[in-house]
């Protein structure tokens, strides 16, 4: 049986941060995942999910500057030290929150970037976090991303990542493998989930156009729900989408899913 945690960035966005626990908890989720924690204190954040009874599931590593449209560092030969700061902060979150997955954003391909020195960075600072938080028992993850959405974004594809993983040779690095980028870039969502999900550690998901809740686009999400669970999917599956309309007017196929199960 799926495992839904609200995406607190998309789908309530409309409410203070702080307000989204409560209302993830009221629209029947009992798991949470959001962009990043780090300008909300740990205690606060801590004291929220317990408050709710919410597990939380996911977040990111600091990415950089996102209010200037960086998105991820990892990349970068010249900002070595700041990723692996931010790998140690991510950590001392993961630890109040009780978080046993943190997503990498690997970044934008700079125009200028050396294809050798890029990739050795990635692979360098992969193994840097990897081992880090796998002494915290934490899982790291990476995620293809479309390049509609974010043009130049370095990581794209499911066999990329797989790549990356073998080349990183680490056990604690992982897929983070979102259905709405994925069916952008290659399709082909259920061979691909059941050929390497040993590889997985998360899904997320949206439909496709739009990026608005199941059920309006063109992914066949009953039969993806269905699939997962008859291959033995165990994880959570991240709600990363946004509304069409509100919220709760676009929940109609999580209550439905549930009644199902």
């Amino acid at each position: 049986m799926p495992k839904f945690a609200a995406n607190l960035t998309m789908l309530f966005g409309e409410m203070p941060f702080l307000d989204r626990f409560a209302a993830a908890k009221a629209t029947g989720f009992s798991g949470v995942e959001y962009l990043f924690p780090y300008d909300f204190d740990k205690a606060e954040l801590r004291e929220k999910l317990d408050e709710h009874g919410l597990t939380q599931v996911l977040h990111n590593l600091p990415a950089g500057n996102w209010a200037a449209g960086e998105r991820g560092i990892a990349i970068m030969p010249d900002r070595v030290d700041e990723f692996r700061d931010g790998v140690h902060r991510a950590i001392d979150y993961a630890r109040a929150l009780d978080c046993r997955q943190l997503n990498c954003l690997v970044g934008i391909l700079p125009n200028d970037a050396d294809a050798f020195d890029t990739n050795e960075t990635l692979i360098n600072n992969l193994r840097f976090a990897a081992d880090a938080l796998a002494r915290e028992r934490i899982k790291l993850l990476i995620e293809p991303i479309n390049t509609i959405d974010i043009p130049g974004f370095y990581l794209n594809r499911t066999e990329q990542a797989l790549q990356i993983i073998s080349d990183v040779r680490s056990s604690n690095l992982f897929v983070q493998y979102d259905i709405y980028h994925m069916q952008i870039m290659e399709g082909n969502l259920a061979r691909t989930l059941q050929k390497h999900l040993a590889r997985i550690a998360h899904v997320q998901l949206a439909d496709n156009p739009g990026r608005n809740e199941p059920g309006t686009g063109e992914i066949n999400y009953p039969f993806l729900f269905r699939h997962l669970d008859a291959i033995g999917y165990r994880g959570w599956i991240g709600c990363e989408y946004k509304p069409r309309t509100t919220t709760v007017e676009g929940l109609g196929w999580h209550a439905a899913q549930m009644f199902e199960t």
